[in-house]
C-alpha cells in the first residue's frame, strides 16, 4: 500500500497507523483488504474525498496502484447488499461477477487514480450493467452415441428426473464412463436461485470465468481417484470448497469407485444426507452447500470381468466380496440405483442402429421435474431424492398391491429402513415419468429392480 500510494502521487503518512478489522475473533487473510485500507488512510489524511457512507470497496493492489481481481467478490457484494450498502467498488475484472447482485450499484475500478477521480467528481466511472442469467444446456456429448444399454439409459433417466444417486457396475469397455459423461445432456436447466448458489461457490474457489461470471450449466465434477479427503470435502489453511461443494446442484462422478481412499469416500456420507458440509479448521469453520447427485462407476471385481459372458474371470467369490467391501455398506445404502452394465454384443455394434437422442430423454425429464417443482412449491427442495420424512409419508405412499410387493422385498432382501425410503423415492420418480398421480406396483417393481447389490449377496 505504501508503494501504491507513492506511485500514484500520494504521500503515505509517516506515522503509526492502526487499522481495526472487526470482528476480532475472525482471522483475516488475503489481499482483498488492500483497496479499502488505502482508501481509509488517504481519506483520513485528507488526500482523497470521503466516499459515501453506503459504499464498500474490495480489491488487491499492485505496487503501481492497479486494482487486481480477487476471489469471492460475489458473496462479499451479496453480504454488502444485505448489510444495507448500495454501492460497491470492485476490481474491473470482477465487475461482471459483482453485477449479478440486484439492488446494488457496481463500479469496476482498474486503478487507484480512477477511483480518486470518481470520488472527486472530476471523471465519473460508468456503473456496470446488471449481469443477466441465461440458462444453458450442456452441449457436445449425446445419448444417441451410445449403442444398446437401454436398461442403463433408463436408470440414468430416472436418476436425472429425481436427482437420485447412481452406481454403475460393469466390465471394462462396457460404457460406464461414456454413459456418465452424457448424463449432463439430459439434466434439467438450473433455476436462477440454483445458478446463484453455484456461482457463489465458484467465486469463493476462484473458478469463475471473467467473461461469463454466471455458472449457467449444471456442474459436472469428476475428480481422479487419487484425490485427498481435503480435495473432496474442502478445507485447507483457509477453508475453500471441495469437489462435493463444487458439484452442488450438479453431478459428482467418481470413476473406479473402489480405488478411492476409504477416508475420502466416507466423507460423502453426511453431505449425501444433509446437503451441506461443515469444514472446521484452526482459522475458522465454514459450512458449504453440497446437494449433489452422486454418480459412480466400478468394475465387478479386481480383474474386471466377473459375470462377463466370455467367462474369463477366475476370481473366487471371496475375492469379489473383498473388492466390493472397499466401499462401505452405509455409503452403498445411500445410493438409490445400482445398475449392472453388460457388454454390448457384436451384432449391435455392427448394426449401429440410431439411438434415442438426449433431447427426447430430456423432454421426459423436464416434464417429471415440472411435476416435482409444482408439488414441492415453497419447500427448500425441488426433487424427489431430497424428500423429508414428512413429505415422504405425504407423497410416496403406494397402493395396496405396491405395499405388499415392497413388504415382500424388504423381508427377502433384508433391506434397511434407509433403502426402504429410497425405493419409495425412486418409485415416486418413476411414477412422475409416467405421469401417474400415485405409486403403483409396477413403479415399485422397477425401483426394486435397480437395487442390484441388495440382490446379489456379494456384499
Amino acid at each position: 500500500m505504501r508503494a501504491a500510494a507513492k506511485n500514484c502521487g500520494y504521500d503515505f503518512p509517516q506515522k503509526r497507523i492502526t487499522v481495526n478489522l472487526a470482528p476480532g475473533e475472525l482471522r483475516k487473510e488475503g489481499p482483498v483488504y488492500d483497496l479499502p485500507i488505502l482508501v481509509g488512510v488517504l481519506t483520513c489524511s485528507g488526500q482523497m474525498k470521503t466516499p459515501p457512507m453506503d459504499a464498500c470497496f474490495f480489491g488487491e493492489l499492485s505496487l503501481e496502484g492497479e486494482v487486481r481481481a480477487a476471489t469471492g467478490v460475489l458473496p462479499m457484494v451479496l453480504s454488502a447488499k444485505n448489510a444495507g450498502l448500495r454501492t460497491a467498488f470492485v476490481p474491473r475484472d470482477n465487475a461482471k461477477e459483482a453485477a449479478v447482485v440486484d439492488g446494488i450499484e457496481v463500479y469496476g475500478v482498474a486503478h487507484v487514480r480512477e477511483l480518486a477521480a470518481h470520488l472527486d467528481g472530476t471523471c465519473l466511472l460508468t456503473p456496470q450493467p446488471p449481469t443477466q442469467y441465461e440458462s444453458c444446456a450442456a452441449e457436445g456429448l449425446d445419448f444417441s452415441d451410445v449403442v444398446g444399454q437401454e436398461n442403463v439409459k433408463r436408470g440414468l433417466e430416472i436418476a436425472a428426473a429425481g436427482s437420485h444417486n447412481v452406481l454403475m457396475i460393469g466390465s471394462p469397455g462396457s460404457g460406464k464412463s461414456m454413459l456418465a459423461k452424457r448424463l449432463p445432456s439430459i439434466m434439467p436447466a438450473m433455476t436462477v436461485e440454483e445458478a446463484l448458489e453455484v456461482t457463489k461457490l465458484y467465486s469463493v474457489a476462484g473458478l469463475l470465468d471473467r467473461e461469463t461470471p454466471f455458472v449457467s450449466v449444471r456442474p459436472f465434477r469428476s475428480p481422479h481417484h487419487t484425490v485427498s479427503t481435503v480435495g473432496l470435502a474442502g478445507g485447507g489453511r483457509m477453508p475453500k470448497p471441495g469437489e462435493i461443494s463444487l458439484a452442488h446442484n450438479g453431478i459428482l462422478f467418481l470413476d473406479e469407485l473402489p480405488e478411492f481412499r476409504t477416508d475420502a469416500l466416507e466423507v460423502l456420507r453426511q453431505p449425501l444426507e444433509d446437503g451441506t458440509i461443515t469444514v472446521s479448521r484452526v482459522s475458522g469453520t465454514c459450512a458449504y452447500p453440497s446437494r449433489f447427485m452422486l454418480v459412480c462407476a466400478m468394475n465387478p471385481c479386481k480383474c474386471g470381468y466377473y459375470g462377463h459372458p466370455s467367462g474369463r474371470c477366475t476370481c473366487p467369490d471371496q475375492s469379489v466380496r473383498g473388492y466390493r467391501k472397499r466401499i462401505s455398506g452405509p455409503l452403498l445404502d445411500r445410493i438409490d440405483l445400482h445398475i449392472n452394465v453388460m457388454p454390448v454384443d457384436l451384432p449391435s455394434l455392427q448394426a449401429r442402429r440410431p439411438a434415442e437422442p438426449s433431447s427426447a430423454v430430456k423432454a421426459r425429464v423436464d416434464a417429471a421435474r415440472a411435476l416435482q417443482n409444482e408439488r414441492y412449491r415453497g419447500q427448500s427442495f425441488h426433487s424427489n431424492a431430497f424428500l423429508t420424512p414428512a413429505e415422504l409419508r405425504k407423497h410416496c405412499m403406494p397402493d395396496a398391491e405396491g405395499r405388499a410387493l415392497l413388504a415382500a422385498a424388504f423381508e427377502r432382501l433384508g433391506l434397511t429402513a434407509r433403502a426402504y425410503d429410497r425405493i419409495l423415492k425412486v418409485s415416486r420418480t418413476i411414477a412422475d415419468l409416467a405421469g401417474a398421480p400415485s405409486i403403483g406396483a409396477m413403479h415399485i417393481a422397477e425401483a426394486i429392480q435397480f437395487r442390484t447389490l441388495d440382490q446379489t449377496g456379494l456384499l
